[in-house]
């Protein structure tokens, strides 16, 4: 029963230890497969001797019966004969042949019970080999859904960490700080380059059109009656206002007379 032991353990074994320890799952279950066949051939060869022993047995026994039946015929030939000294010599060894005869019978009705027990385990260790084999898909898809799961895990944590967003947000403000940087150059570049009276004239403009804007937005307030309605104080102001440029108008108009007169000259 030695075989048997060794079997039981390898079935007994932690498969899916097996599986967790070993770098290629499949590669070790199909190893399991080829160690329980060959497990399996070495308990057919056990037990084919067992049913071999058992067979010698019986022959045996039935030997020694079929010697005792010799032996009584002769001593029943002797008592026809007269020969009563042979015939209790027969019958001796007729005894002889008919002990021996059951304590074969004996043995072989206990190597029976073993045998018998031996080809019930090789069956058994036939149909667990089958049902491993069988098992052998369901863990192999449980253990790829687990690498799997575990992807999807690391794929997820990967995904928690902060670091990649972070490190966009890094970049954003790098590149809005050279946004700033290059928007800073052009305008130092605007106001020290280029002709400087021609970008206070337009300075200028522009702040008469925003002052224009700003007056048209008064004048629209005052329509609705937002506002009350302009005093006299404004328009004097404004008339002043107009003569002061008539007169800077004059001033301008005698320099270029001047300038003209000196051309001449």
């Amino acid at each position: 029963m030695g075989i048997f032991d060794r079997i039981s353990t390898l079935l007994k074994s932690n498969i899916n230890d097996l599986i967790n320890s070993a770098e290629d799952p499949e590669k070790m279950l199909n190893q399991i497969i080829v160690d329980m066949r060959e497990q399996l051939v070495k308990a057919k060869q056990q037990v084919a001797g067992a049913i071999a022993d058992e067979k010698r047995l019986r022959d045996q026994a039935d030997a020694e019966i079929r010697h005792a039946q010799d032996w009584e015929q002769k001593a029943m030939l002797a008592v026809q004969g007269g020969r009563d000294d042979l015939a209790r010599q027969a019958l001796v060894r007729h005894s002889e042949h008919v002990e021996h005869a059951r304590q074969l019978e004996e043995t072989w009705a206990r190597h029976r019970q073993e045998t018998d027990a031996l080809k019930n385990s090789l069956r058994d260790l036939n149909d667990r080999i089958e049902e491993a084999k069988r098992k052998k898909n369901l863990l192999l898809a449980r253990q790829r859904r687990a690498q799997a799961q575990k992807r999807i895990s690391e794929t997820m944590s990967a995904l928690s960490e902060k670091s990649a967003f972070e490190a966009f947000a890094r970049m954003e403000e790098r590149i809005e700080h050279n946004e700033r940087q290059i928007r800073a150059s052009a305008e130092i570049d605007q106001e020290f380059s280029g002709d400087r009276l021609s970008q206070e004239f337009r300075a200028l403009e522009k702040g008469d059109s925003s002052m224009s804007a700003d007056l048209q937005l008064l004048a629209l307030k005052q329509k609705m009656g937002m506002l009350p309605a302009a005093s006299s104080e404004p328009k004097r102001q404004l008339r002043s206002g107009e003569a002061g440029a008539s007169a800077g108008d004059e001033e301008l108009a005698e320099l270029e007379d001047v300038s003209e007169q000196e051309d001449h000259g």
